[in-house]
């Protein structure tokens, strides 16, 4: 089984052989957020997705990913929401149009590409007390810190932004998944992780 988890970041491709079905094989795809939602601290400036041009980028996105052949397709969307397994089947049916989401362009695009009549929700919202961790550094004197740190993360963003105004979606997506941005990025949030002490876990909870 090839399980392919997109959520928003992330996109899950799983697959498993039968004949050695001890073990499956999963691809998780990072990706930026299509629809240009705001709700990060720094956000992506995502240009429209529909655009021609655009479309033609994810339909080189959706080619590339086909070749793994995956027999699975996770999105980030709640699992517990029976909406989005509705939006697919009518998506299937040609009863639904899809939105600027990367859950719809990527992960619905391949599920129906690759012929599978499910697509699966695996994301479960959870808080993301990021004042909180602001009023840690604050109260344990460390305010500097913690500012220089979201200073490299807006800086970081810029960059991603600019690239991919002069890159195509699939150029983006070889970048976000580099080994050395996901490194750049986990360094990021070990750094964050670390404004706690006992008692007061702010950093480490918003992880």
């Amino acid at each position: 089984m090839r399980t392919l988890l997109f959520a928003s970041a992330l996109l899950i491709l799983a697959q498993q052989s039968w004949a050695d079905s001890a073990r499956a094989e999963v691809l998780v795809l990072g990706t930026y957020h299509m629809s240009n939602p705001g709700q990060d601290i720094f956000n992506t400036q995502a240009d429209d997705v529909l655009a021609p041009k655009r479309q033609q980028e994810i339909a080189e996105v959706i080619a590339v990913l086909k070749k793994l052949k995956p027999t699975k397709v996770a999105i980030e969307a709640d699992m517990w929401n029976k909406r989005v397994p509705q939006q697919y089947s009518d998506y299937l049916e040609g009863k639904y149009t899809l939105s600027n989401n990367e859950t719809n362009q990527i992960g619905f695009r391949l599920a129906k590409e690759l012929g599978h009549k499910s697509i699966y929700p695996i994301d479960a919202d959870g808080e993301f007390p990021h004042q909180r961790v602001v009023n840690y550094a604050k109260g344990s004197g460390r305010s500097q810190e913690f500012d220089a740190l979201m200073n490299e993360v807006g800086k970081m963003v810029k960059a991603q932004n600019e690239y991919l105004a002069t890159h195509t979606i699939l150029e983006m997506l070889l970048l976000l998944n580099s080994d050395d941005k996901v490194r750049e990025d986990v360094g990021y949030y070990f750094r964050e992780a670390h404004f706690s002490e006992p008692g007061d876990w702010a950093g480490a909870d918003l992880v």
